[in-house]
């Protein structure tokens, strides 16, 4: 399978690139599954830039650098999209992981959210581990969990959006929502804005299951931090085609 015109490249230089990863496509492939029928990132990358594939952390099993995820410094969501930074080379590697590890980089999300959001606010709510979970991803907010970790994330609301889901009846009203996570915990954003009575449109895990869409509408627009040179750069990523469609025509979901 071919990833050539899957991913959007939108900026390359010697040291990493960064690109839009569309929403539905894996950082990384399922090993037993997913690797070789579904596409993902790391294909992407061994496959257009080759000189990557020993770019990372050392394997366990075999010592070799970058074997399972070469160069990825950071993840998103299968069904999330929007920006992700890949180190080319093992110097700035080891530069950005440590940037994602003491939250010096500055990342903004865009997501439309149910219901009616109004100003800004900020959710401190710690997020662990859902207890008796067979799935390892499954988080709640904090209460008769395990492996509770901090969790902060502050939204501004942007736009309110009228929108008919695929069946309904009537509109029902969202919210495009700007989120910025002060610390970077699995599905965060998506807990977070469940917690406050606001699901991520088409989240089947936390809250939006009766929307019945193929994807939830969470997008990474802009990652912003220094280089090792001290340059601040700011990468962004347009928004997805039937995400942008919902924000300027406050339309129906097809």
């Amino acid at each position: 399978m071919s990833y050539k015109s899957s991913v959007e490249i939108l900026y390359e230089d010697e040291n990493f690139l960064a690109v839009n990863k569309p929403a539905g496509m894996l950082v990384h492939g399922v090993k037993g599954k997913h690797e070789k029928t579904e596409p993902n990132l790391v294909d992407w990358v061994i496959e257009n830039r080759p000189e990557i594939k020993n770019v990372g952390d050392a394997q366990p099993h075999t010592g070799q650098a970058g074997a399972d995820r070469p160069g990825i410094v950071h993840r998103l969501d299968r069904q999330t999209s929007g920006v992700m930074l890949i180190a080319k080379n093992q110097e700035y590697f080891s530069y950005l992981k440590n940037l994602f590890q003491t939250k010096e980089i500055k990342k903004i999300y865009l997501a439309i959210v149910h219901g009616t959001l109004t100003g800004e606010g900020r959710i401190d709510k710690p997020i662990g581990l859902k207890d008796g979970s067979v799935k390892r991803t499954v988080h709640v907010i904090a209460r008769n969990t395990k492996m509770i970790r901090e969790a902060v994330t502050l939204y501004k609301a942007v736009k309110p959006l009228d929108i008919k889901l695929k069946g309904a009846k009537d509109v029902a009203e969202f919210t495009l929502v700007e989120l910025t996570p002060l610390t970077g915990r699995t599905h965060q954003i998506r807990v977070h804005m469940a917690s406050i009575g606001h699901p991520v449109l088409g989240d089947e895990l936390y809250g939006g299951k009766n929307d019945k869409l193929p994807r939830h509408y969470l997008h990474a627009d802009s990652i912003e931090f220094s280089t090792i040179s001290g340059k601040r750069i700011k990468l962004s990523a347009a928004l997805p085609e039937d995400f942008q469609g919902l924000v300027d025509q406050n339309g129906q979901v097809r």
